[in-house]
């Protein structure tokens, strides 16, 4: 068996609303219909992938977040067209952006719930 793409990357949320604020709002992602699970989520469309958000219910244990901002911990990365405009995105929605350089081409920021996300420019990858 060898997998041929990514399907979906599911990151655990607290709150639905704040969570599609930074994701539609500051990442531009676009949602996608989700079937009708008995747990609060969206799916939204990144590329030819998908990223799913769950809202666990209360009191189950889905594990922890980092903490601190930290490229080594379990993290998404998305591919990005321009760093750049990109990093002065972020900065402008008032995010900590953990950032090498153009050159380099990665950087890395936290969802409202502490996910890590890793975006990388086009020429890097």
């Amino acid at each position: 068996m060898i997998p041929r793409t990514l399907h979906h990357v599911s990151f655990s949320i607290t709150d639905l609303g704040r969570a599609l604020r930074f994701y539609e709002g500051v990442l531009g992602l676009e949602q996608i219909e989700r079937p009708n699970f008995p747990f609060a989520g969206a799916w939204l469309r990144v590329g030819d992938a998908e990223l799913h958000l769950i809202v666990p219910p209360a009191g189950m244990d889905v594990g922890g977040q980092p903490p601190a901002l930290n490229p080594l911990a379990r993290h998404a990365a998305f591919l990005i067209d321009d760093y750049g405009p990109v990093l002065a995105t972020l900065k402008a929605a008032g995010l900590d952006v953990l950032e090498t350089s153009p050159e380099l081409g990665q950087m890395w920021v936290r969802d409202p719930d502490g996910n890590i996300i890793e975006l990388i420019a086009r020429a890097a990858s």
